[in-house]
């Protein structure tokens, strides 16, 4: 199998590191099985889960690269967007990649990694942004560089990228390798997609938004292998609130690149490390549902199975059920466990109705 740029020697790690990978691929591969195991139980909480990590990931990705708005202000402006108002700079980025992550999250399964399909992402990451629509979908023409951009508006070069008239020779072969790799079964998933990762934003093959659709390609090729439970957390978050070692990891591979002595065992370190990061983010997401439950009081429990049995009621069936409690009492325990995301509610006035979360739609 051609190795893009020596992968070979840049996956050569000594004992030591040998091991403290394999302890942290260990460690999420547990968590993976486990997590398996409650997708099965917990399907409608995970739908509400997917949709604010969804959010979280749109927000922290264009954050990373100078973006200003906030979570709330992008949930805003999902819920009400106008595609043809989308004057401001951050508004087209952020609707461009929530495109492009809907796309990869309800469609992975069809999305093979190859030059066409990742053009066609970049098309849809770049479709709304004004000033990149004579380059979106198409290799750079001009040389660019991995530049960081901190909050108070200042930017630092990280290191220089794949010219011009390389990049899609370098792509074909980081993709010819990776889908190779992966076929192999020789080598571990989340080191491969590690790999492509670091190969990709090395080459940065576009003009523009090499940083947000390397994000958007981890969170593909993570499901597509498995880890599907990136979907309920978001990844780009993690690497925002790691961005100093992010860009450190990648310039200590960078700094020996196209040479025999170039590692990428520190940018999987970190990688792997991200990864352990958001699980435990998960993991204490799912532990803190699963201790309001545990906490609830008889009377909430008892409304919460009667929603569950009925799949869909309304007030007055629920004070019909539980005689002997008043409506007030009833409104108040019903407001906690909508609080508490354990149930839903829908429709307005007479016409309100509750369903429980577990539920599938």
């Amino acid at each position: 199998m051609d190795m893009p740029n020596g992968m070979d020697k840049k996956l050569e790690f000594g004992s030591k590191k040998y091991l403290q990978l394999s302890k942290l691929l260990s460690l999420i591969d547990t968590f993976k099985g486990a997590w398996q195991e409650i997708e099965h139980k917990e399907a409608r909480y995970l739908k509400e889960l997917r949709q604010m990590a969804t959010v979280a990931s749109v927000g922290s990705s264009t954050r990373i690269e100078g973006a200003k708005m906030t979570d709330a202000e992008i949930g805003k402006l999902l819920k009400s967007v106008k595609i043809n108002k989308l004057e401001r700079r951050d508004e087209q980025e952020v609707v461009g990649y929530y495109d492009a992550l809907q796309v990869i999250l309800e469609n992975y399964q069809d999305i093979e990694l190859s030059e066409r399909y990742i053009h066609q992402l970049h098309g849809i990451l770049l479709k709304h942004s004004n000033k990149d629509q004579a380059h979106k979908g198409g290799y750079k023409q001009l040389s660019n560089k991995v530049v960081a951009n901190y909050p108070d508006g200042t930017q630092k070069v990280i290191f220089n990228t794949t010219e011009p008239h390389l990049t899609q020779g370098e792509i074909q072969q980081l993709l010819a390798w990776t889908t190779g790799a992966i076929k192999a079964e020789e080598i571990h998933p989340l080191i491969i997609v590690g790999a492509f990762v670091y190969e990709f934003l090395s080459i940065h093959p576009y003009q523009d938004g090499n940083g947000r659709l390397s994000r958007l390609l981890t969170t593909l090729l993570l499901i597509q292998q498995g880890y599907a439970f990136v979907q309920y957390i978001s990844f780009e978050h993690v690497i925002e609130l790691r961005k100093d070692e992010y860009y450190k990891a990648l310039m200590h591979g960078q700094m020996k690149r196209y040479t025999d002595d170039e590692k990428i065992d520190e940018w999987l370190t970190f990688f792997l490390g991200c990864m352990i990061d958001l699980t435990k983010r998960l993991e204490q997401k799912y532990l803190t549902y699963s201790k309001i439950k545990l906490e609830l009081n008889e009377r909430q429990k008892s409304i919460l199975a009667f929603i569950k049995q009925e799949k869909t009621t309304k007030v007055g069936a629920i004070e019909k059920a539980l005689s002997g409690e008043s409506r007030n009492t009833i409104k108040k325990d019903l407001s906690y466990l909508l609080k508490e995301g354990l149930i839903l509610r829908t429709g307005s006035g007479r016409g309100v109705q509750y369903h429980h979360v577990d539920e599938e739609e």
